[in-house]
């Protein structure tokens, strides 16, 4: 009797043994989809992450595919829809998603200036005649999204501690560009009076567009939050999250990383907690907007 209980035990455990191994050769098999806001126009932002991609396939031996996502708002849905394992988000959205979703931040650029934050601007014409918050009444303001913290969270703040509690109210009209660099494009432009966006994208337009110098000028400037990191799914394989880890955090001491970063545009990865998304979190309370149930789409 004891040797027939030691033999069904035996074979319980080599059954149950081999399937961790097992699912992890399946997950690395079929890959891991990974998505991207849609800070920038779509094709300088996939040619952006395809060497970092391409890099994390070879340093992990999984598969990373990348999807980039139409609009920030429907960034939570889409996570969860196409069974994502993780995305680049950005702060405002990475602070949703660790909210709502429970990710796990891993890890985010250091960028040329060797910041791993970014701040929002608001922006106007130099010949717009507008100084300040008065004189933004009854004019068209041009904000990104509301799922952004540079593009809304962040002016929607600042213009309530102004006094602004209604801003439908107070603008003529109000535009939801889609992208950083398409809000900048709407003041340019003259379809817009004011606008928003993250100071890296202002800064990599400017830098391309002397038109940024010479027309536009900045009025008001955020605190500094996260950079754009990967966040990973709660309950992805471990293995898979600890070598993506690695490999993101090892990019500027390899040589073939360095390279990657190069094109990326980024000095090297450090490490991220939810802590890093504190700042994020004190905006939002100021904007009066309640992480839990926010609702985030552009009506």
């Amino acid at each position: 009797m004891i040797m027939k209980h030691l033999i069904c035990l035996f074979l319980i455990i080599l059954f149950i043994l081999p399937f961790p191994a097992l699912s992890f050769a399946q997950s690395a098999q079929q890959g891991i989809l990974i998505g991207l806001i849609p800070e920038m126009n779509v094709f300088k932002q996939h040619e952006r992450f395809k060497s970092l991609t391409d890099y994390l396939t070879k340093k992990t031996g999984t598969r990373v595919n990348i999807t980039i996502l139409s609009m920030y708002g429907n960034i939570i849905e889409r996570f969860n829809a196409e069974k994502m394992d993780g995305a680049f988000f950005g702060s405002f959205t990475g602070a949703l998603a660790i909210e709502e979703l429970g990710v796990e931040p891993i890890a985010r650029p250091v960028n040329l200036d060797n910041s791993s934050t970014y701040y929002g601007y608001i922006f106007v014409r130099k010949d717009s005649g507008i100084k300040t918050v008065k004189d933004m009444k009854v004019k068209r303001m041009a904000f990104v999204d509301k799922a952004t913290t540079a593009g809304y969270i962040f002016p929607v703040a600042y213009l309530k501690e102004k006094g602004v509690l209604d801003i439908n109210k107070f603008f003529k009209e109000t535009y939801f560009t889609g992208s950083h660099d398409a809000a900048i494009n709407y003041v340019l432009d003259r379809k817009a009076d004011i606008g928003a966006a993250k100071n890296t994208i202002y800064d990599s337009v400017r830098k391309e567009n002397p038109r940024v110098d010479k027309e536009l000028e900045i009025l008001a400037e955020s605190a500094k939050v996260p950079s754009n990191g990967l966040c990973v799914r709660k309950g992805l394989d471990k293995n898979i999250k600890e070598k993506l880890k690695k490999a993101l955090l090892g990019l500027d001491k390899d040589p073939e990383g360095k390279a990657v970063l190069e094109k990326f545009g980024a000095i090297k990865f450090i490490e991220t907690t939810v802590a890093d998304y504190k700042p994020v979190f004190d905006l939002s309370q100021k904007a009066g907007i309640n992480l839990k149930t926010y609702k985030y789409r552009n009506q």
